[in-house]
């Protein structure tokens, strides 16, 4: 693959949230309209090659890129969100960060049974927050078709963490 216009875009932010950390910024691509359409484009071939029927977003940065798939696919979108943030009935899911712990739901109504799902979120780390999303789709009864992120850690290994799914990362670190 050529390289992505979003790939000298990205800055690194040290010591945030916390020292030692070296934060991916990737509110640059968002900047750049035809980087984020090359993004955006990627991953909605991606998730129209596996035969998605709902894209879900993690919160926060994959509503970003997940709306414009969603719409541009003509799919429906769901949210997963930080715990106390969706008002309707919801499931929820614990998971570990590289830094701490936290917790995402799902509207019980967000998947139908049998449905194939696209999750999209910004950055694969850990894989925990991917993980605990693939785990409120399946208790939902939906199918995870695939994962899609602009970016991967590849050294935090969150890849083998989601081994049992087809993962689309564009740019690895």
């Amino acid at each position: 693959m050529a390289k992505l216009l979003a790939e000298d875009l990205i800055r690194d932010v040290p010591d945030f949230p916390k020292p030692g950390i070296v934060f991916k910024d990737i509110h640059p691509v968002l900047q750049v309209p035809q980087a984020f359409r090359e993004v955006c484009d990627l991953m909605m071939e991606d998730a129209k090659s596996k035969g998605a029927e709902v894209i879900v977003g993690i919160e926060s940065r994959g509503f970003i890129f997940g709306v414009p798939i969603a719409l541009g696919l003509d799919l429906p979108f769901a949210l997963t969100r930080k715990i106390g943030k969706l008002p309707y009935d919801k499931i929820t899911e614990e998971y570990d960060l590289e830094y701490g712990s936290a917790t995402i739901e799902m509207h019980v109504d967000a998947i139908a049974p049998g449905q194939r799902v696209y999750v999209v979120d910004d950055l694969l780390a850990t894989g925990g927050t991917a993980e605990a999303a693939a785990k409120l789709i399946e208790r939902l009864n939906g199918t995870v078709c695939g994962f899609g992120f602009m970016v991967e850690l590849g050294f935090l290994a969150g890849r083998q963490r989601l081994e049992q799914y087809e993962i689309c990362s564009l740019i690895n670190y």
